[in-house]
């Protein structure tokens, strides 16, 4: 079946109709530009998807996790494929995952598994950038984060920050702001301080010695006096204060804000279900921002770029370890009670979790006991938040090398993301000079199933 010449674009997407309606329209003084403002402004009129969750957990694995020692084993493959680890039965019949998560195996029927994630990017920075914008890397622009989209979008919470980065945001390299085009207020703010140390304190939460509420105040409506200074009076022009001060400035002055961060305050049986390492404080700590409105919370789990020394890095932690403690161990407590602990509380089901790298590893071990890095094929976990559990979706071949069936690019899985958040992935954003870009590239498609 041909299509109407009416309905076949141009290389510039205009379709002939669309001319006709332009040529009416400028006998009545509507222009090319006007024409093209009124199609932005009904595409982003449209009716946004309804929203399964409220807020999003992203547990970001820095540095690339092995799908072969998490969520994707390959017991029947030759050994240099296996690996040192073995794999253990989940509640899904015939799903298989790591040794090293079998907390996790407890719970496959409320989490979902996507076994073949591919990108072509296998640089930590590239990686990190099309899997947390939904972009492919562009010299032309720098596309904003999920989170920073999320804080946008949705600022719901008012006291906090709206995207918060635990224990910080040095992602990928730590080359990324996060906020792309964006304004300055959407970059997740780093808490630069690990909730698993004895001492943890926030930036900006706490007051600094000899420095009370009344000084800040003053000191706050100077900044707002100079800043209106600076611009010159000019009323075309906001005089808001810097983002970044208000932000400090809120936290400081709102005693419910820093109650947000007082991990002392849970049961020592609840900080113990979530593991005493990085990853699962960080959860923990999560779940309490999420609790209390923030819409998108980054926990960044470093540590996963594993070339050397895997087994002891993933499973033992150190040498000789009596209990395993390493990087899949601490992210099998940590994954496991943050569920538990959102069902138990009713949150679970307007929570997103999602547990993702910038790529996989490599099918083979290589000569320093490691694997190296590998985006052809990899895992993604999903839970809560509108996702339906006890699912794995899509395959990879049987060594873990390439996708055998369901596909699903980085593009495709931001549009899941925001779909489920209630934002439309086919929306536009605007750069500061006035651009129009996609939220997610064209050929994005939400991931129904």
């Amino acid at each position: 079946m041909t299509s109407s010449p009416d309905k076949k674009p141009r290389c510039d997407g205009v379709v002939r109709r669309d001319l006709m309606r332009i040529g009416g329209l400028t006998a009545l003084s509507f222009g090319l530009g006007d024409f093209f403002r009124w199609k932005r402004l009904a595409a982003e009129t449209r009716k946004p998807p309804a929203a399964r969750a409220k807020s999003c957990i992203l547990i970001w694995l820095d540095g690339g996790p092995s799908h072969l020692e998490t969520f994707d084993p390959k017991p029947e493959a030759p050994s240099e494929v296996q690996g040192p680890l073995q794999s253990i039965a989940t509640k899904l019949p015939g799903v298989r995952i790591s040794e090293c998560l079998p907390r996790t195996a407890g719970l496959l029927d409320r989490l979902a598994v996507i076994r073949s994630v591919t990108s072509p990017l296998g640089e930590h920075n590239f990686g990190m950038h099309y899997l947390m914008t939904g972009h492919r890397p562009s010299p032309v622009v720098r596309h904003p984060t999920m989170g920073a989209v999320v804080a946008h979008r949705r600022p719901e919470s008012p006291l906090l920050p709206p995207n918060i980065a635990i224990p910080d945001f040095r992602v990928g390299g730590s080359k990324e702001p996060g906020n792309g085009f964006l304004p300055v207020g959407t970059r997740p703010f780093s808490l630069e301080s690990d909730p698993a140390k004895p001492n943890f304190r926030v930036k900006d939460v706490d007051l600094y010695r000899g420095l009370d509420l009344s000084r800040l105040d003053r000191r706050r409506r100077y900044v707002q006096a100079l800043d209106a200074f600076s611009r010159g009076l000019d009323r075309a022009q906001s005089t808001q204060l810097d983002p970044d001060f208000e932000r400090a400035y809120q936290l400081v002055a709102s005693p419910e804000a820093k109650r947000a961060f007082r991990l002392s305050e849970e049961p020592t049986k609840v900080r113990q279900r979530y593991g005493p390492r990085t990853v699962g404080q960080s959860c923990l700590l999560a779940r309490r921002l999420v609790e209390r409105g923030v819409p998108f919370v980054t926990v960044n789990h470093r540590g996963w770029d594993t070339h050397t020394d895997l087994y002891t890095r993933l499973k033992e932690g150190f040498t000789g370890a009596k209990v395993g403690v390493g990087l899949v161990p601490s992210l099998d407590l940590a994954l496991s009670a943050l569920v538990q602990d959102l069902d138990d509380r009713g949150m679970l089901d307007e929570t997103l979790v999602v547990v993702m790298g910038e790529f996989g590893r490599t099918p083979k071990i290589n000569v320093n006991g490691g694997r190296d890095h590998w985006p052809r094929v990899f895992s993604v976990c999903l839970a809560g938040g509108g996702i339906q559990g006890g699912q794995v979706l899509g395959a990879s071949d049987r060594v873990g090398e390439s996708p055998l069936e369901r596909p699903v690019t980085p593009s495709d899985l931001a549009a899941t993301i925001y779909g489920l958040l209630g934002i439309d992935p086919a929306s536009m954003l605007e750069t500061g000079d006035g651009r129009t870009i996609r939220l997610t590239p064209a050929e994005a498609q939400v991931v129904k199933e």
